[in-house]
Formats: C-alpha cells, structure tokens, sequence
C-alpha cells in the first residue's frame, strides 16, 4: 500500500493526504506536515505551494538516508533536500548533521498519532461548535432587541395617529356643531324680522306709528345666576384614581379621554375605563373619542381608573 493510500485509510483528506506527500516526501513527514498544517485551508496551501520557486527534490535511488536537525525549530529531516525544501520554505539556515537515526514510524505509532490528530480535529469542532452557538444566540439577542425597538416605534406611530385622528374628528365635530349653530342663529334671525315686518304691516293698517326696533346687546338672561356655566370654562381639573395612587390633573375642555389616557400611560398607568360614582357612570375604549366637555367632566371630575 503507498504512502497515499495509508494516509487516506487513516481517514484524512485525499487532496490534503497528496499535499502532506510533496511538502514532506515520505508518510511520517506527511504525518509531521498533516499535524502542522490541519487548521489551514487548502487554497491557501495550494497557493505558498505554487509560489516556490521548485519542488524538493525527492530521495534518489540509492542515496544514503542521513539525519540532519534544524537548529533553529529542532526539526530532524532524513535528506539533505528536505532540510534545504525547510529551510526554502521557513528561512531557517542553521543545519548540523545529528547521529540520531530517523526510524520509520511503527503501526501503533500511526495509530497514536492518527488518534491525537482525531483528537485535536475533535476538540477544535466542538469549540468552533460553541462558538457557533454564542454567535447564534448573540445574533438572536441582536434580532430581538430590533423587532422589540421596531414594534415599540409601529405602536408609538400607532397612538400618534390614533390621537390625530381623534383630533380631526373632534374638529369635524365641533365645525358640525358651529354650523348648526349658525343655521339656528340665521332661522332665528329670519323669524324675528318676519315678525317685525307683520308688526309694521299691523301698525300701518291701524293707523299707527310703527313699533320701535330693538336691539339686543347681550343674551337674554332667564335669572340671576350664581355660577359660571360649563360652557365658560376652559379647563378641566380631574382627579384620578390609579393603582399607584391618587394624582390630579388639568387638561383643556377640548381633551379628549383617548389623550388623557394616552398621558397617564406616558406616567405608566394602563387605562382600559374612566368611571365617575356621581352620577355613577363607565366610560370604555368606545367612549374615548368623546372630550371632557362632551363627557360632562368640566369644570371638575373624581374618576376611577380601571
């Protein structure tokens, strides 16, 4: 069996088992090289190999097998080709003669050998392996944290347009609410002079000057009032109830209890409900659109958050 084949029968790479042979030139040097090189890839290999400028040359028939040791690294070689090839390849230049015979590797030699590389093969998987699982887990760490970041900006964006469309509707809401008003004042209007034209029209076919015209400075008043009415306020004192505690707070009438959730779970209340005991009344997540002034808690509210 060559020395090829013993080596790919260890179980090593074929190519790397036919590079181990041309650095080295015999099986236990291959052994040596295998041992040596077994963390680098083989283009990078392939690559220093195609850059000497020779091949080693190989023992010749008959030459005597002489033992030569590296000064420099301790290296023992059996010809004088494989120590200059070392010496080409590593830039050591210190070479003496030794007297130590090289003997050729024994079969339990190969087994031991064999079994410590597997060994090292072994223990360097197993740490490239756990390596492999800290990066997953710091790249799963990594992930999470974004999604985490990017749902709390989609939910923060959420409640920004959630208030801006609570906003618009109140707006629309309140122009609906002008409008009528207006509508009102002008049939209002219209009335009044009707009547005033019928009273001239009763006044001239009677013969008699025509009534003097009125005119209203202010509104008409049913009585004397004791308090400003809720319409006058412009601000809403409420007084909340939260699991933490009692806190008290102003808003403007126009408030609407979508924002004054939104404010107190700024402050890290959950709202879900606003309830008032006087009269007893909930207002839910279907009633948030509604303000304070149209929820009837101006100029002054006790709610009980739930």
């Amino acid at each position: 069996m060559s020395d090829q084949e013993q080596l790919v029968a260890m179980g090593f790479d074929p190519e790397r088992a036919t590079l181990a042979l041309k650095a080295s030139g015999n099986l236990q040097g291959a052994l040596d090289w295998i041992e040596k090189n077994q963390d680098r890839p083989l283009d990078e290999i392939k690559a220093e190999q195609a850059s000497a400028a020779e091949e080693p040359p190989a023992l010749q028939p008959g030459e005597e097998a002489k033992s030569l040791v590296c000064e420099d690294c301790g290296k023992k070689f059996r010809s004088v080709a494989q120590a200059e090839f070392h010496g080409s390849k590593t830039g050591h230049e210190n070479f003496a003669e030794s007297t130590e015979e090289i003997a050729p590797l024994t079969e339990e030699e190969k087994k031991q050998r064999l079994q410590e590389l597997k060994e090292k093969l072994a223990l360097k998987r197993a740490t490239q392996a756990e390596q492999d699982k800290e990066d997953r887990k710091r790249n799963e760490q990594i992930r999470m944290k974004s999604t985490k970041e990017s749902q709390d900006i989609k939910e923060d964006l959420q409640k920004k347009e959630q208030i801006k469309e609570a906003q618009a509707k109140r707006a629309e809401k309140l122009a609906d609410q002008e409008a009528k008003k207006r509508v009102l004042a002008k049939l209002e209007a219209d009335k009044q002079e009707r009547k005033r034209k019928a009273e001239v029209e009763k006044a001239a076919r009677a013969g008699q000057a025509p009534p003097p015209v009125q005119e209203q400075k202010g509104p008409i008043s049913s009585g004397p009032t004791t308090s400003k009415p809720a319409s006058a306020y412009t601000e809403a004192r409420l007084a909340l109830q939260t699991p933490g505690g009692r806190v008290t707070k102003t808003f403007p009438v126009d408030t609407t209890l979508f924002e004054v959730a939104h404010a107190l779970e700024q402050d890290g209340t959950t709202v879900n409900t606003f309830t008032i005991n006087f009269p007893k009344k909930t207002y839910d997540k279907s009633d948030f659109g509604m303000t304070l002034k149209e929820a009837g808690l101006v100029p002054s509210a006790a709610l009980i958050i739930g």
